[in-house]
């Protein structure tokens, strides 16, 4: 049975809460006993990431960065938290260290991302939205799960006078030419996948399929059908 996977939209809640306030819960209940390997490669500071991270999750964090053999150490792993940043060069760098074929094999490992380190879960990084300040050597990623997400998803401001694509634009863009789905992951949401069943958290998403309305989901509801269609 593959490792459970936690994707959250965001580390830091809306209105100045401290960061994971808003997933406690879930968190404690995802990792809770495990030994969790901090992967911090999505900034540029490893080590002032990592130490950010250890007291912003309240976890004794062991950062993988610091490990003589990072790929190694993620190959038997128990539990990672991919930290966030930018993707392009989180998934540079892991594939460069040999981080994400260990991470491939390693079924098992529990898996927690935030922001970046939830798009590296998926089998692409297409539906980020961050700048690529660096040649990733592909964009194929983890694959922890078999549909995408869109973490920090906007929705369209009619006041604003921006006059670029919005986030739902940029995803139907996506599904010109890709037909996998697409999870709209709002701030403080977060999408949980235990054995077989795929659960939304925190807040609310939209589901965007290739020809189709965007659908609104609600804290709770069951997406496990992605995992099986």
């Amino acid at each position: 049975m593959p490792g459970d996977v936690l994707l959250l939209s965001n580390s830091r809640p809306s209105g100045g809460a401290e960061p994971f306030t808003h997933a406690r819960e879930v968190l404690a209940e995802h990792l809770g006993g495990r030994t969790v390997w901090f992967v911090p490669y999505a900034q540029a500071d490893h080590d002032a990431y990592a130490t950010w991270a250890a007291d912003a999750l309240g976890l004794d964090l062991r950062p993988l960065h610091r490990e003589p053999d990072p790929a190694a150490t993620a190959a038997t792993a128990d539990a990672v938290f991919v930290g966030g940043g930018n993707t392009f060069r989180l998934l540079h760098d892991v594939r460069r260290l040999g981080i994400l074929d260990a991470l491939r094999a390693n079924a098992a490992c529990r898996y927690t991302g935030s922001s970046a380190g939830t798009n590296l879960a998926q089998p692409t990084i297409m539906t980020t939205n961050d700048m690529p300040i660096v040649d990733p050597g592909g964009l194929d990623a983890v694959g922890r799960v078999p549909f995408q997400v869109n973490p920090h998803y906007l929705d369209p401001d009619p006041t604003s006078s921006h006059q670029g694509e919005t986030r739902e634009e940029r995803i139907r863009e996506f599904h010109e030419l890709n037909t996998v789905p697409v999870v709209g992951l709002r701030e403080g949401a977060w999408l949980h996948r235990t054995g077989d069943t795929v659960t939304l958290g925190g807040h609310t998403a939209r589901l965007f399929r290739r020809g189709e309305e965007p659908l609104e989901l609600g804290p709770g509801t069951d997406l496990s059908w992605l995992i099986s269609s």
